[in-house]
């Protein structure tokens, strides 16, 4: 049995998780009565997801409808950075929507101060675009994991905690 216990705190999502949702979206709205006759584009990057239709209003529907496919699919809608609506060529309005992968660096340093303060029993250290949580005991790690999630609508970025072993 290992003398210590580590966790991984990461932000990603699963691609193909998204390229469905963005497929399911597409096929609603090619049904929908507002979109009859109305051309408009998903088109997935990436790092990001072009949007673009005819209105602000059609492209308002549009984000609802993404936004409610993702949920379906347990995907964070944190990972989604939406960009202000521009115009287009054509009279057309254009969205990008930035796609949120991995722990930014400067947010990684205020995490793991965080953590440090409030559990000085486990170590941290920071590995590229992931945080890496040790300690002695499971249950301290636990502990970490708990009070990251009681605090996580404070985040701008969603975490996943993995390779818990």
């Amino acid at each position: 049995m290992p003398t210590e216990a580590s966790f991984d705190i990461v932000s990603q999502f699963d691609k193909q998780e998204l390229v469905n949702a963005l497929d399911q979206t597409r096929r609603e709205l090619r049904t929908r009565f507002d979109f009859k006759d109305s051309p408009f584009e998903i088109t997935l990057e990436e790092q990001q997801i072009t949007i673009l239709t005819e209105s602000e209003m059609k492209l308002t529907a549009i984000k609802d409808v993404i936004l409610s496919k993702l949920v379906r699919r347990q995907l964070p809608l944190k990972i989604l950075r939406w960009g202000a609506p521009e115009d287009a060529a054509g009279g057309r309005y254009r969205q990008a929507v930035s796609l949120v992968r991995g722990l930014p660096a400067d947010f990684s340093r205020q995490l793991t101060k965080y953590i440090r303060d409030r559990h000085q029993r486990v170590k941290v250290t920071i590995q590229g675009d992931a945080i890496r949580v040790t300690g002695r005991s499971r249950d301290d790690l636990q502990a970490v994991i708990h009070d990251l999630r009681s605090h996580e609508a404070d985040y701008d970025i969603a975490l996943q905690f993995v390779n818990y072993r």
